[in-house]
């Protein structure tokens, strides 16, 4: 049997209403995605290394003294567990990998740090060493720096924001 083709012209003129359809929701944006969440990540912790390390050269007098805001550290692991669980989603592995990212995102961050001073510092004395000559050449007299400066209360920042990275994933994921 054949359909009936319908007359020429408006097919709702005489009243007849259109035939409505459920509108389709729109598709979920794609937030489970492991590797994409662990590059988020560790752009923040770069983006926060950045931060850490200009303030504590911000913070850097011209005697050679500095102070230190661990404040900073809480962020740098805040900022790495917010971009963990906003741009990976609720993969399990992303809190987890939180720790040990928001850990080298402070570590990196100090170690940035010091060598803005050193570099300033040089500055200060005649003597141009740039940064980058001192993450190159001069890197192991920056650890060894950076071990002697590293106190109880570095630690302790330092393991607050493994927990951020941690907790601020898990929470912001679920």
């Amino acid at each position: 049997m054949s359909q009936p083709v319908p007359p020429p012209g408006n097919p709702f003129a005489d009243g007849a209403a259109p035939q409505s359809y459920p509108m389709a929701s729109p598709p979920a944006p794609a937030r489970d995605n492991l590797a994409l969440g662990l590059l988020a990540g560790l752009g923040a912790a770069v983006v926060g290394a950045l931060v850490l390390g200009g303030i504590m050269r911000a913070m850097a007098k011209e005697d050679g003294s500095y102070t230190q805001l661990g404040i900073l550290a809480l962020g740098v692991g805040a900022l790495v567990g917010f971009a963990l669980a906003k741009v990976g989603g609720s993969n399990p592995v992303l809190p987890f990998a939180g720790v040990p990212i928001a850990l080298f995102g402070v570590f990196a961050g100090q170690l940035f740090g010091y060598a803005l001073m050193a570099s300033w510092w040089a500055e200060l004395d005649g003597r141009a060493l740039p940064v980058s000559e001192i993450f190159t050449a001069h890197f192991s007299d920056l650890f060894t720096a950076w071990k002697e400066e590293l106190g109880a209360m570095d630690l302790l920042f330092f393991g607050i924001a493994g927990y951020e990275g941690y907790v601020l994933t898990k929470k912001l994921s679920a």
